[in-house]
């Protein structure tokens, strides 16, 4: 959408603002209205144009979907009821039974449930492999790969993964990669920018950012959206307009929160890591972190998530929990609320804990995704818990 003074392109913060807006007039709402209706009237003789809340192509879904293409640098994109969804619906729109899915071991945990138990009982072949060993993804390409999947930054551990070797590989071999971007959100990061074909995210995050909408979203070109928006369609996973309104409202603070995020993020990862309580930190800001200099090449910010592990495990985790007064113990992320959580718990739970343990997330590991409150007030808060 091009500024109407200029030819220069909008800065993503506008975008979130005003992408895909219709040209006002007097009278005209400032705010575009909700238009709560499942239905519409059809024009007689004729399939053209039929408007449905089930085929994602109501006025409040259309204006959203085409603002969050434009964020994400993408031909088209679509607006699913969760983060699930948009990922259920992007992978099987790439494959078929007896297809192979490379994807990394590093992934959230409802998403390894639906690799490993749905799409294997479909007959598709899924290999999880561990990202940074050298050369993993050429040396595990087979002939029936359709597509590798990975997500970046990982939940929970933090890790940032280099699309761009990855993107080479599969532009060469012609599979698609697929990224699920959610702990970065496009303020942060744009895969697509990267070389990466499918963009995912739970805009229950950082999308919608107030914790009161479930939502999802894939990102791509327009055939391939096209092909995810017929498994949305059958298998009923389009969000209602309500949800698609408050999306909407949510994404034009976007880029504020989640700056805001990234400074607090990073000023609590640096005060966490001067305390004796504290054995690790997991944030992709700090020197020492293994993806650091990754991070610092192709992200604009290091993000408002971040990991500590406590020194005496699950029974300190325990106790810290307990004494929290600011900081809510919740699942999810992204939000204006600082939250709280423990993978073995919530996301991780139905991993044992050695399982949990080879994929970075011991007993004591606590994920934390940093709100808008003041910084030193969340700092005052975590460290009483600490004593």
């Amino acid at each position: 959408m091009p500024s109407p003074r200029s030819s220069r392109p909008l800065s993503l913060a506008t975008l979130a603002i005003h992408g895909a807006r219709e040209a006002h007039k007097p009278g005209d709402p400032v705010v575009e209205p909700l238009v709560q209706s499942v239905n519409h009237l059809q024009a007689f003789g004729t399939a053209d144009g039929l408007k449905y809340t089930r085929y994602g192509n109501t006025p409040n879904a259309l204006r959203l979907q085409k603002r969050l293409a434009m964020l994400d640098a993408a031909e088209s994109a679509l607006v699913l009821s969760s983060g699930m969804a948009a990922t259920a619906c992007a992978l099987l729109a790439l494959l078929r039974p007896g297809d192979h899915l490379l994807a990394s071991k590093y992934i959230y945990g409802g998403t390894y449930r639906l690799l490993m138990e749905e799409f294997v009982g479909m007959g598709i072949q899924v290999q999880l492999v561990d990202p940074f060993e050298p050369r993993i993804w050429r040396k595990s390409i087979k002939k029936e790969t359709r597509a590798i999947f990975i997500e970046s930054p990982v939940n929970p551990t933090c890790r940032v993964l280099d699309l761009r070797p990855i993107s080479f590989l599969t532009k060469n071999s012609g599979i698609a990669l697929v990224v699920d971007s959610t702990f970065a959100s496009p303020v942060n990061f744009r895969p697509i920018e990267s070389g990466a074909d499918v963009v995912i995210h739970s805009a229950t995050k950082y999308l919608n950012g107030h914790h009161d909408v479930l939502a999802g979203v894939v990102c791509g070109s327009e055939p391939y959206i096209e092909e995810v928006l017929q498994k949305e369609m059958l298998w009923g996973q389009t969000p209602d307009p309500f949800a698609c309104w408050l999306l909407e409202r949510g994404l034009k603070t976007l880029d504020v929160r989640v700056r805001r995020s990234n400074a607090s993020a990073m000023a609590i990862a640096e005060w966490a890591s001067g305390q004796k309580l504290v054995t690790a930190v997991h944030y992709p800001g700090l020197p020492d972190h293994p993806d650091h200099k990754i991070a610092k090449e192709t992200l604009d910010g290091f993000g408002g998530m971040l990991a500590l592990e406590l020194k005496g495990g699950g029974r300190a985790a325990d106790r810290f929990l307990r004494r929290l007064k600011l900081v809510t113990h919740a699942p999810s992320l992204g939000g204006v609320d600082t939250l709280v959580s423990e993978p073995r718990f919530t996301s991780h739970a139905k991993m044992t804990a050695a399982e949990r343990a080879k994929i970075g997330i011991p007993d004591g590991f606590l994920r934390f995704s940093i709100g808008l409150e003041q910084v030193d007030d969340l700092i005052a808060d975590l460290e009483q818990a600490l004593k």
